[in-house]
């Protein structure tokens, strides 16, 4: 039997979308490359953003608002993860925490993970966030521009650029190491 696949439209009106994504519940959370992250719920694009980092984060090309997380255990935490450039052009790891209203996250809760300095280029930043079946998250890091690595940071096991890592947030102020790295005694 032959399978038919089409697309459908489920929303439009988005400024440069670059993620949609879910909290375990019903609403979708759409990720824009300018910094604001939105809500669909029922259908219908929320008016209040359910979070504005676009004073934060700088933009465009490939630089940006580029990743969203949430913690497994969202609904009893309430703390998800952004990825971003920030303005000075580094890939910023930032923690927040959902207000009162579940629609709307609590700017000020920001709690910063992780910065990676990103001198080179404005390309190559990676951006992709998820939570693993081991309960550790998991951040896709580019290898900070140039085509084919020319400052060979992908290479060299002491830079985080160019690398997928893995680091425990979960109960954590920032983060750990997940047991069983091979190269804890290499990272920076």
């Amino acid at each position: 039997p032959s399978v038919s696949i089409g697309f459908e439209e489920v929303r439009s009106g988005f400024n440069k979308p670059v993620l949609v994504t879910h909290a375990g519940d019903a609403r979708l959370f759409v990720v824009e490359q300018n910094g604001l992250i939105k809500v669909i719920k029922n259908g219908a694009v929320l008016g209040t953003p359910f979070l504005n980092l676009t004073s934060l984060v700088q933009c465009c090309g490939e630089e940006g608002l580029l990743g969203l997380a949430f913690e497994p255990n969202y609904a009893a935490t309430g703390r998800f993860y952004v990825y971003y450039t920030n303005s000075a052009g580094d890939q910023a790891i930032v923690r927040y925490n959902v207000s009162a209203n579940p629609n709307v996250a609590d700017p000020g809760s920001a709690v910063s993970i992780m910065t990676i300095p990103h001198p080179n280029q404005s390309n190559h930043n990676g951006g992709w966030l998820g939570f693993g079946p081991d309960g550790n998250l998991y951040i896709g890091v580019g290898d900070g521009g140039g085509g084919g690595d020319p400052y060979c940071t992908a290479q060299n096991a002491t830079d985080w650029r160019g690398k997928l890592l893995r680091i425990n947030v979960v109960g954590q102020v920032t983060y750990t190491i997940p047991s069983g790295n091979i190269f804890t005694t290499s990272q920076k």
